[in-house]
């Protein structure tokens, strides 16, 4: 599904819709389920997994996230892996090597397997970013397959950094304990603090798979508050439209 770009403060923000398609396997669950006390209609989750990419006013990229990966990546056990984030790419104009820098909101693995493929990074020039929170707590396998393999091209940070300037990252925990989150001008873009409209409503539901549910609430409120303040936008990893305002 192709979404047209935004630019905000100089920067071309453009989706990149990597795969669409319900939870499969053992993390398949009621919507109820999910988000207890939010959503009441017993209907499956379609997710919809969106990566970014910028590109600055000098025509540096930054890719925020790198999706599912391919066919035999861990997310393939219950996402519709492959992704199409290498199409995707092609379709906006920049290949692989063309790509600067990449945030990795957090190591699970629908945000982080397109990084590494078979074994190789896959944006080769690219400096990867991680909060070092997540890199701590990561499990051995999720740092044998993507942060390990990604050697000197991983950049650990902790709590804010510039990406490139107007572009910066803000240690967001709670999904993770390094979850992190991208800024420019107005735009926020999400990773996981907020995965259903249902969380708009109401920040305070809290999300099955949320590592710290409270804490994850507590920055969930705080982000909104802050973007709503701003009259800002939000793009997010998992809805259907990746660009929504908060009022």
């Amino acid at each position: 599904m192709r979404h047209e770009p935004r630019i905000v403060a100089g920067v071309e923000v453009f989706p990149l819709c990597d795969a669409v398609g319900p939870m499969g396997g053992d993390v398949r669950r009621p919507l109820p389920e999910l988000f207890p006390g939010g959503v009441h209609e017993d209907a499956e989750w379609i997710l919809h997994f969106h990566c970014y990419l910028l590109r600055d006013a000098a025509g540096r990229t930054v890719l925020v996230d790198t999706g599912v990966g391919p066919e035999d990546s861990p997310a393939a056990s219950w996402a519709p892996a492959p992704g199409a984030l290498g199409a995707e790419l092609t379709r906006v104009g920049v290949t692989p090597e063309e790509v600067d820098a990449v945030v990795i909101t957090h190591l699970h693995s629908d945000h982080a397997s397109g990084a590494v493929v078979g074994g190789v990074p896959a944006f080769p020039n690219a400096r990867h970013l991680l909060q070092r929170a997540e890199v701590d707590t990561a499990s051995e396998a999720v740092l044998d397959h993507v942060v390990r393999p990604l050697g000197e091209r991983v950049r650990v940070v902790d709590g804010p950094a510039e990406v490139l300037p107007g572009i910066r990252v803000l240690h967001a925990p709670g999904h993770t304990p390094g979850h992190q989150v991208v800024q420019v001008g107005e735009l926020t873009l999400t990773g996981d603090v907020v995965l259903h409209p249902v969380q708009l409503a109401d920040p305070k539901v809290p999300y099955l798979y949320d590592a710290d549910p409270e804490q994850a609430a507590a920055t969930r409120v705080e982000l909104l508050e802050r973007v709503r303040a701003e009259n800002g936008l939000i793009a997010t990893a998992h809805f259907a439209e990746p660009f929504t305002p908060v009022r």
